[in-house]
């Protein structure tokens, strides 16, 4: 097995030895795996020797939670709350599902923009209607295979219709576009399973860095059968059971017209609240649902950037912590954020979270940020054995950054700096499993120029088709408008929005409807 030895750098390890404090030292990997960290080591006489000096090594980062199904709408779309957004982003009146070279082109692009940016493991939950097809999830998994991310990755699930998934729905929206939705018989739990099942035993595993996750979509989107069997294979394979839950306003007012109570509580009465369990936003929970997701030992990809672009909210991240969950970072997809980058999602995390309240010692920190990005999120993805932080034993997932940089230049307090000046600038070398995927700038797998080139060519169709599915699509957006306005002046005891503007003129947060 071929061995690497980087000699005398600053490592961050993020270790329950070292934390977020840098030490002198050599770390020394053998085939995909650190083999040793200490002084003055020894390699084999063919190994590969990597000057340190000047240099920070580090975990890779970890994106929580993304959508590869976004990644061609970069830039497209702004001023648009969520359920507004989503008729565009994902149309509810669909074409045919995306040509097999594109969906093939538009996972490897986010993996390769990831990996550009220190991203070494992500959790993808892409969309790929109307149907689950084993084949096409297989193309997903060969790009990331071909770029050498390490990645969780399934195709999103949902069997309630759209339209009993949103509160007034039915009401708001005129019967000839109600019609328009009836798209036939969705897919039952256990056709689902068996999709799954199929998926774990040809996928699962695959370069050693590959797993597929469950990813029911959201409790008011999926029926308990759907989500329980999710469940079960999730705990039988070790792998999250990966959702959406209380993203936004609209989100915590269906919980209590649909089931009576938050959505937290109904998943926990469903018994669906586990240490797999790993809720994408928790922006609109209250103490009670903190207290039941801490009691689970559950966790949260923290969106920071999408919350704030969809106008969500800003999630309780203090209180979500002590209450006990596991927060990683996630970007969502890119064109709810409009980069792959977790550096990005660090600088504002560690920036909005001050304007929570004025007690400064319940601000988030740098080190707190950090762990989020590292050890955190592989913890939220169930691979917390296998990367986020260095360690002997573990998979060589790492960074190697220039100190000799501006973000660095002078140097002071590592996680500072990297929470508040990185942004991927200063990355000079990428690992993932012990093999340099990036290096100097250029990425070691592909061929960056042909791939932009291909897109390039193959786009300008493309979106001009989305243009057109997406004029089709704009009879909803005053229904969901409606839908929007109706559930931002309920009054669910809570509130996560900043600043000083009314819901909507002439109106408050105390009106019913």
């Amino acid at each position: 097995m071929s061995q690497t030895l980087i000699r005398n750098a600053r490592l961050l390890t993020i270790d329950a030895t070292h934390g977020t404090a840098p030490f002198e030292a050599d770390l020394l990997i053998d085939g995909e795996t650190i083999a040793a960290i200490g002084a003055n080591l020894e390699a084999a006489p063919d190994a590969r020797i990597i000057d340190g000096r000047n240099r920070l090594v580090m975990p890779g980062l970890v994106n929580s939670h993304t959508h590869s199904s976004e990644t061609f709408f970069r830039g497209r779309y702004e001023g648009m709350p969520l359920e507004i957004w989503l008729l565009y982003a994902y149309p509810l009146l669909m074409n045919d599902a995306i040509g097999e070279r594109l969906l093939y082109l538009r996972s490897l692009l986010l993996a390769m923009e990831s990996l550009r940016n220190g991203v070494t493991t992500f959790c993808d939950d892409f969309f790929d209607p109307p149907a689950h097809d084993l084949d096409r999830l297989g193309t997903v998994f060969r790009a990331y295979d071909d770029a050498g991310i390490r990645a969780n990755v399934s195709s999103a699930v949902m069997n309630i219709h759209t339209l009993d998934a949103l509160p007034f729905a039915r009401e708001v929206m005129p019967e000839p576009l109600q019609k328009l939705l009836d798209f036939g018989p969705p897919i039952s739990a256990e056709a689902y399973a068996d999709y799954c099942k199929s998926a774990f035993a040809s996928l699962h595993g695959r370069a050693g860095r590959l797993n597929f996750m469950l990813a029911p979509s959201a409790p008011q989107r999926c029926t308990p059968d759907l989500m329980a069997a999710c469940m079960d294979l999730a705990v039988e394979h070790g792998v999250p059971f990966h959702t959406h839950v209380l993203e936004t306003k609209t989100q915590a007012v269906t919980g209590h017209e649909f089931y009576g109570k938050s959505l937290v509580a109904y998943l926990h009465d469903l018994g669906l609240l586990r240490r797999n369990t790993t809720f994408a936003h928790s922006v609109w929970v209250s103490d009670e649902d903190m207290r039941l997701m801490g009691q689970a030992g559950m966790s949260v990809a923290h969106n920071a950037v999408s919350n704030q672009k969809l106008g969500a909210g800003i999630a309780p991240l203090r209180r979500l912590l002590d209450a006990g969950v596991t927060v990683g970072l996630g970007t969502d997809g890119v064109c709810s954020n409009d980069t792959a980058r977790i550096f990005d999602v660090m600088r504002v995390a560690g920036l909005v979270h001050s304007v929570s309240g004025p007690d400064h010692g319940k601000w988030v920190t740098a080190d707190e940020i950090l762990r989020m990005a590292t050890i955190g999120g592989a913890k939220t993805a169930m691979l917390e054995h296998v990367t986020g932080s260095l360690e002997v034993g573990k998979a060589a997932d790492l960074l190697i950054l220039d100190l000799r940089s501006y973000p660095f230049m002078p140097f002071n307090d590592a996680a500072k700096h990297l929470v508040y000046s990185e942004n991927g600038s200063s990355i000079e070398t990428v690992m993932v499993a012990g093999r340099i995927v990036m290096q100097d700038g250029r990425l070691t797998t592909v061929d960056e120029n042909a791939i932009f080139a291909e897109i390039s060519e193959l786009m300008p169709a493309y979106l001009a088709e989305h243009a057109e599915l997406e004029q089709r699509n704009s009879i909803f957006e005053p229904v969901m408008a409606e839908i929007h306005r109706r559930s931002a002046l309920r009054d669910v005891g809570l509130n996560r929005y900043q600043g000083d503007l009314p819901a909507f003129d002439g109106a408050n947060f105390r009106q019913k409807n």
